[in-house]
């Protein structure tokens, strides 16, 4: 982030705009939304009939840059310089400068202290997008996008909201609890009432919910399990991304990838539960009693894991012990790396021509390869994916070709699938582990055994 965010709140200081062109004339209606006075100032003397369309600004002439009094910038909190004569420009700006005024000049991001965004206005909700100035086409589309998802009539909900925030505060002393109050109301029927028009039954449920809790309510709080997916965020369904934001704590595996860690709460504890192979920094008994404990505090917690919770996950272990403890949960599921990783090779698990049927396998092995079931794994028609199987890949090799597996059976070894630094290994059983050694690939992997890995070279859209 090379430009930091900021909102000006109108407090009696005023804007100068210098300029009278078309380009002025935009930021001017443009900075006219804030509430600041705007004083224009312009060396063209036909500048004030350019600038009837708006009130309560006022257009001062100048005879040219030289005459420029220092009068100009007191009380003033920025300036914004959009002439179109660039030298001009640049002279107002040190001028503005030494009164030290900070500047935005209109195309000239050298030349700027600030930047002007572009604005999704929703009364007192605002998003305010940019691209540093380097490319105001995608700085657009963005707004787009986010101005589409956005309700029309947000502010009408947000207006409600704002007047019973207060009472809401003496009623609910913990901010968890405030949190958890809102966060049911502005997602649930009070909003959906709002959004359709319905302005008095909104507040009348919103009044009849804030009857209902006391001063002294605490409450157990709940647990997320969130499926995390195989590591690219726009893999993340609406609701993980949802709970991933309204989360106090989250608890967090190594396979988590950094850009989906980005999306939690700036405010929200996070803790590490990775495992590792040979090293646990919680053990699984740990954590399952740490999630009941951080709940029965009040508190929101997050799980979240990489790939799907109930696949390899153990995730079921985690909500047993929930169960016990009385602790409500959600569990969200999330795309399985097996999934994310072979759509993102180009490789379908299935295929009338190669597989009927897909089986996963954990390749984290004890005691060798003694508790696979192997004359199971070899059968026709079938494509095999093992999870965390890269350390033990030489015995599984061994073991399928001891069954009977062509040692020329394709293989796809992926590292860190869906990612950014994705790598795609195509060998055979014969040759994959010693492959694998050479190209120096790291965890996390997955291995995909069958012949649908033939459609790789194909099918590989992001190759």
């Amino acid at each position: 982030m090379n430009w930091l965010p900021l909102y000006f709140k109108p407090q009696g200081q005023s804007v100068l705009v210098f300029g009278s062109g078309d380009v002025a004339t935009r930021k001017v209606r443009f900075l006219q939304r804030t509430g600041f006075p705007i004083t224009v100032i312009s060396i063209d003397e036909t500048a004030k009939d350019r600038f009837t369309e708006f009130e309560s600004v006022d257009v001062i002439h100048s005879t040219g840059l030289d005459s420029l009094s220092s009068q100009l910038f007191e009380n003033v909190i920025f300036a914004v310089a959009a002439s179109e004569d660039h030298s001009a420009d640049v002279f107002f700006a040190q001028q503005a400068r030494q009164a030290g005024i900070p500047v935005h000049v209109a195309h000239s991001i050298d030349d700027s202290d600030f930047l002007l965004p572009a604005v999704i206005d929703r009364g007192p909700i605002s998003v305010a997008v940019s691209s540093a100035g380097q490319h105001p086409t995608l700085t657009r589309l963005v707004r787009n996008r986010i101005e589409s998802v956005l309700p029309a009539r947000l502010e009408a909900l947000a207006e409600l909201a704002l007047r019973y925030k207060d009472k809401v505060r003496e009623k609910l002393s913990t901010i968890n609890a405030r949190r958890a109050f809102w966060e049911r109301q502005l997602e649930g029927r009070v909003a959906d009432l709002v959004y359709s028009g319905r302005d008095e039954d909104a507040e009348r449920l919103l009044l009849e919910s804030l009857d209902s809790i006391t001063s002294s309510t605490h409450g157990v709080g709940e647990v997320y399990l969130v499926g995390a997916g195989p590591g690219d965020p726009d893999l993340l369904s609406f609701k993980a991304l949802r709970l991933i934001r309204q989360a106090d704590v989250v608890l967090f595996d190594r396979l988590v990838s950094p850009q989906i860690l980005n999306l939690v709460r700036q405010d929200a504890d996070m803790i590490d539960v990775g495992k590792r192979r040979s090293h646990h920094t919680m053990q699984q008994e740990s954590i399952n009693e740490l999630l009941a404990k951080l709940a029965k505090q009040g508190k929101r917690v997050l799980r979240l894991k990489g790939g799907d919770p109930f696949i390899f996950g153990r995730g079921g272990e985690e909500i047993e012990t929930l169960s016990e403890h009385g602790v409500p949960f959600q569990v969200v599921p999330g795309i399985t790396a097996a999934a994310g990783c072979a759509s993102y090779s180009g490789i379908p698990l299935t295929h009338r021509d190669h597989a009927q049927s897909v089986r996963f396998v954990t390749g984290h092995l004890k005691n060798n390869s003694s508790e696979l079931d192997w004359p199971s794994l070899v059968a026709e028609q079938q494509t095999l994916v093992f999870y965390m199987g890269l350390v033990a890949l030489p015995q599984i090799a061994e073991g399928l070709v001891n069954q009977g597996m062509s040692q020329d059976m394709p293989v796809a070894v992926i590292s860190r699938g869906t990612l950014p630094d994705q790598r795609v290994l195509i060998s055979s059983l014969s040759r994959v582990a010693a492959d694998v050694t050479a190209a120096e690939l790291k965890a996390p992997t997955i291995i995909i055994i069958g012949t649908v890995v033939n459609l790789h070279e194909k099918l590989g859209w992001q190759s």
